[in-house]
């Protein structure tokens, strides 16, 4: 794994910066002020900067949004060794989103969320948080290949405005399984067609990986500017 940025230039869409934090690393992308700030986490196997939300933070910040990325402390651990470490416990990854919502806050201005993991775990923290948004990239409804075992519980009574892009052959929920399953009217989706869990499509689909990931981007940003202004909190920081 390569060492924290001090400097990145996303070969896309942007660039961005690290600042030390107590809760660590804190990546900013974009104005330091906006309608809301978007705060994103990342998914088990991969960092803060992987290409993916490298992707998503420089086109969401493109659009006029302050984005802020995190590692949690397992993530931390395994950039500064150089070896892989499993998640933390549920626990210790609820307890850094809401430390991470604490120091940005205040909470009502934050869209928080993320890639798979990161966004499954906001979606935990989000109604106790009262945050205003959240936004899940490529939701891990379930494990491959176990649809029977869902993890859906508490979207049933999510209050938290939400948008789920996710791939339409997701191996963690396919359209076919997951469309129809009975989640909170604060819910709504965007499926990226013939997109798999980091919506790259399939080879016969005749779309690019740049096309997916830019439509990922037009969706997250209809879905925030569709939230209005939220609390004014300053200068994220």
């Amino acid at each position: 794994m390569k060492g924290p940025p001090t400097d990145f230039q996303d070969p896309l869409l942007g660039t961005g910066e690290a600042m030390n934090d107590p809760v660590g690393e804190l990546w900013f992308d974009g104005p330091r002020e906006g309608p809301r700030v978007v705060v994103l986490a990342h998914g088990a196997g991969n960092p803060a900067d992987s290409p993916f939300l490298e992707a998503i933070a420089s086109g969401i910040a493109a659009g006029g949004f302050p984005v802020v990325r995190f590692e949690f402390p397992y993530m931390a651990r395994q950039r500064r060794e150089g070896i892989r470490h499993p998640p933390d416990s549920l626990p210790v990854l609820r307890e850094t989103w809401l430390a991470v919502v604490r120091r940005l806050g205040p909470p009502g201005r934050l869209v928080i969320g993320g890639k798979s993991m990161g966004g499954r775990i906001a979606s935990l923290v989000a109604d106790e948080a009262e945050v205003g948004g959240l936004l899940c990239l490529g939701y891990p409804f379930h494990a491959p290949g176990r649809p029977d075992r869902l993890r859906i519980e508490h979207l049933q009574a999510l209050r938290t405005p939400t948008l789920i892009v996710q791939g339409e052959r997701d191996p963690y929920g396919s359209r076919e399984e997951v469309a129809g399953l009975p989640l909170s009217p604060a819910v709504r989706w965007h499926w990226i067609a013939r997109g798999d869990h980091s919506f790259q499509p399939s080879r016969d689909s005749g779309r690019t990986v740049r096309e997916c990931m830019t439509e990922a981007v037009e969706a997250s940003l209809d879905f925030l500017r569709s939230l209005g202004t939220g609390p004014k909190g300053g200068p994220i920081r």
